[in-house]
Order: C-alpha cells, then structure tokens, then sequence
C-alpha cells in the first residue's frame, strides 16, 4: 500500500467537507462531500456512511474511489485513489459510529479507504503521480 507522507495528510485534514468520488460499474461518476471521516493511518482514511445512497451502491459494485483536497494557505491539492472496503462491526466500525453519534447522525457504516495512489494536483505540477 501507498503511505500519505505528512504534508499530504496536513491538506487532507484542513479539508472539509471532503469531496468522495465513486462510480457505477459502468463508469458513470458520482462525488458528494463528506463530513465525518478521520485519517487513521498514513495508508487510510476511514469515512462514515450515512446517507450515502448512490455512493454505497456504487462502492458495493466498483470499490474504487478517490478524493481530492486543497489547502488554500500553501496553494497545494493532492487527489488520493483507492479502494474501500465497508464493516459493520469491529473497532473501526465503533469509531464511525461514535463520530456519528456526536452529530447525531445514522452512522450506517464505516468505509474504510487504502490509500493506492497520491497526485500533485496543484496549479503546474499537471497531475504528478507522487506514489
């Protein structure tokens, strides 16, 4: 798996909400933003599921997604790909619940994102694939 260096998980984390982008089994795109999430690690992000149609349905047929962020202080953005997997029970499944609790939310589930590729996506790097 590809590991976040600092500086990308610093832009990361400024970032909120956090645009998650999916798509069908056909390709057909979907990005919605997303609130509650954490970085757990520097090889994933866990999100938490909560009215998540279009996207739970796109990640139970194509588990690839991708997010981007940007920090506006230091001019920089990274898009990260990679895959999902979602629990419904364990650890991991606890802290999106607790997130979800304290905002009063359904929590369905968490989804757990690995990190498989990180881009420069700043103004002249022209998409630089980092890792």
């Amino acid at each position: 798996m590809v590991k976040m260096p600092p500086e990308i998980k610093d832009v990361v984390a400024k970032q909120k909400p956090l645009p998650f982008a999916t798509a069908d089994k056909s390709g057909k795109p979907n990005v919605v933003f997303v609130t509650m999430w954490k970085i757990l690690d520097d090889e994933t992000i866990l999100f938490v599921e909560n009215a998540l149609n279009k996207t739970r349905k796109n990640i139970d047929s194509n588990p690839n997604v991708a997010i981007v962020a940007y920090d506006s202080e230091i001019k920089k953005s990274y898009q990260i790909k990679g895959t999902v997997d979602i629990e419904t029970k364990g650890d991991r499944y606890m802290i999106a619940r607790e997130m979800a609790d304290l905002k009063k939310q359904a929590g369905k589930s968490a989804i757990i994102f690995h990190v498989k590729e990180i881009y420069d996506n700043t103004v002249g790097a022209g998409g630089k694939k980092l890792a």
